[in-house]
C-alpha cells in the first residue's frame, strides 16, 4: 500500500466515524469521555514507560531543555490530561445549539443551527498531552480526529491515543471504531498527502514552532486554522506598580518558557528603567535567564547580573522558547503599542500599569488576540480561559481567534421550516 493509499483510508474511515459520532446523544459522549479519564489514570505507568522511551531519544538528539520540558509526562502532567478529560466531558455540548432564529413575512422560519466540522486533523510536535486534549474537544465537538505527533513523542502519542480509544471500545459498543486516529508512519511526506485529501479532510490544525506551522500551511490543500510563533510581549508602565510588574514578567517568561504564550520581549517606560531593570535582572538572574538587550537597557544594567549581549534587530521577531529575554526601553505607551503590533505575532500581550488611560490605549490598539491588562501572558491557555482542554490557538482574523474550545470546534446549518411555502 503506497503512502497516499494509507492517509486516503485513514480519512475515509475518519469521515465514516465522524458520521457515526452524530448519532450519540450527550450523556453517551459525556460517559465515554469520563470512561477516558480513568483510563488515562489507570495506565499511569505505561504511558510514562512509552515517555521515557522520548525521553531518552530525545535526549540524545540533542534537544534543548525546554523542549524536552515539553516531551515529558510526569505524574502531574498525566492527571492533568484526565482532568481536562473530565472537564470537557463537564462542558455544555456544543452541538445543536440554536444560534440564530427568526420567521420571515411568509410564514418560513429559519434556524441557524450549530454542527460538528466534520474531520479534523492535528498537525503537533513535541507535547503528547495535545493528544488527549485535542481527541477529547474533538470528541466531544462530534469531529473525527486524525492526529499527526511528531517523531520526537512517538512512543507517547501512541500509548495515549491507544488508552483513548480500548476505553471507548469498553465503554460503549456504539464508540465509533475510528473516531480517533493516529497516523502510523513518521515519514514527513504523510501530511501533504493526508491533506490534499479535501473530500474527507475538513479542516486542519497545526500545533508547534513556526516551521512546522509554515510547512503545513504551505502543503496543505484543506483550510488551515494557525499561529505561526508565538512573540509575545510584557510592557512596565510608568505609573506601573513594581512589585505587580516584578511578578508578571518573572512568571511569564520562566514558568514554562518553552510554550508559546511565555513573554519573548519586556519593555519598560523610560521613566522608571533605572528604578525597575536592575529589579527585573536580580529577578531573571535567579532562573539563569538571558537578556538581549537595547542601547539604553544595556547602559543601566551595565553591572547587571543577567549574562547579556546587544539586541540584533532579528532578536525583536524572535521565540526563543528559551531562557532569553529582548529587552527595550520605550517613550511611553503609544511607543510600546507601536513596538509590538510592528515585531509581535498578534499572539499574547501584557501591559503592567495602575493608569486606566494607559491599559484601555494598550488594550484597544495592541493588535493581539489576547491583550492584557495587569495579568501574566501565560493565561492564554483554554483551561485557564474556562474551555476545559484546548485544540490550539489562533492568530487568524476570519474564524477563531485566540484560544480555541469546544465552540470554536463547530460549524453551522440553517434549517428551513416551513408549510408548503414556494418562491414566487
Amino acid at each position: 500500500m503506497t503512502l497516499l493509499e494509507q492517509m486516503t483510508q485513514l480519512a475515509q474511515r475518519a469521515k465514516t466515524a465522524s458520521r457515526e459520532l452524530a448519532r450519540l446523544t450527550t450523556a453517551e459522549k459525556n460517559r465515554l469521555l469520563t470512561a477516558m479519564a480513568g483510563a488515562i489514570e489507570a495506565g499511569a505507568a505505561t504511558i510514562k514507560r512509552a515517555n521515557e522511551l522520548d525521553m531518552e531519544a530525545g535526549a540524545k538528539a540533542g534537544l534543548s531543555t525546554a523542549m524536552l520540558d515539553r516531551l515529558r509526562l510526569d505524574d502531574k502532567r498525566i492527571a492533568g490530561m484526565a482532568k481536562g478529560l473530565r472537564e470537557v466531558a463537564a462542558l455544555p455540548d456544543p452541538v445543536g445549539r440554536v444560534l440564530a432564529e427568526r420567521e420571515r413575512p411568509n410564514g418560513l422560519k429559519l434556524q441557524k443551527i450549530s454542527t460538528p466540522i466534520g474531520v479534523v486533523a492535528i498537525i503537533y510536535e513535541s507535547r503528547p498531552n495535545v493528544t488527549a486534549d485535542a481527541a477529547s474537544l474533538c470528541f466531544k465537538s462530534g469531529n473525527a480526529t486524525i492526529l499527526r505527533g511528531g517523531k520526537e513523542a512517538w512512543h507517547s502519542n501512541q500509548a495515549i491515543a491507544g488508552t483513548l480509544i480500548d476505553a471507548g471500545r469498553r465503554a460503549n459498543p456504539a464508540f465509533p471504531e475510528f473516531a480517533i486516529q493516529v497516523v502510523p508512519v513518521t515519514d514527513r511526506e504523510a501530511i501533504p498527502a493526508l491533506l490534499s485529501l479535501t473530500q474527507y479532510v475538513d479542516l486542519c490544525m497545526p500545533r508547534g514552532g513556526e516551521g512546522l506551522i509554515r510547512a503545513v500551511t504551505e502543503c496543505s490543500k484543506v483550510p488551515v486554522i494557525k499561529h505561526y510563533k508565538g512573540v509575545c510581549h510584557v510592557f512596565v508602565d510608568a505609573d506601573a506598580d513594581l512589585n505587580m510588574a516584578e511578578e508578571i514578567v518573572v512568571n511569564a517568561k520562566t514558568q514554562r518558557p518553552g510554550v508559546c504564550n511565555a513573554a519573548e520581549t519586556l519593555l519598560v517606560d523610560r521613566a522608571i528603567a533605572a528604578t525597575f531593570l536592575p529589579r527585573i535582572d536580580r529577578r531573571l538572574a535567579e532562573q539563569r535567564v538571558q537578556l538581549r538587550t537595547d542601547e539604553v537597557s544595556r547602559a543601566v544594567l551595565s553591572s547587571g547580573q543577567c549574562v547579556s549581549q546587544p539586541a540584533q534587530e532579528a532578536d525583536w521577531s524572535t521565540e526563543y522558547n528559551d531562557y532569553i529575554l529582548n529587552v527595550r526601553v520605550v517613550d511611553g505607551v503609544k511607543a510600546a503599542v507601536d513596538h509590538i503590533n510592528r515585531y509581535g505575532s498578534a499572539h499574547s500581550d501584557s501591559i503592567v500599569t495602575r493608569n486606566e488611560a494607559h491599559a484601555k490605549c494598550f488594550l484597544n490598539e495592541v493588535d493581539s488576540a489576547t491583550v492584557y491588562w495587569n495579568a501574566s501572558t501565560r493565561f492564554t491557555d483554554g483551561g485557564e480561559f474556562g474551555m476545559g482542554a484546548e485544540i490550539g490557538i489562533s492568530t487568524d482574523k476570519i474564524g477563531a481567534r485566540g484560544p480555541m474550545g469546544l465552540e470554536e470546534l463547530t460549524s453551522y446549518k440553517w434549517l428551513g421550516l416551513g408549510t408548503g411555502q414556494i418562491r414566487y
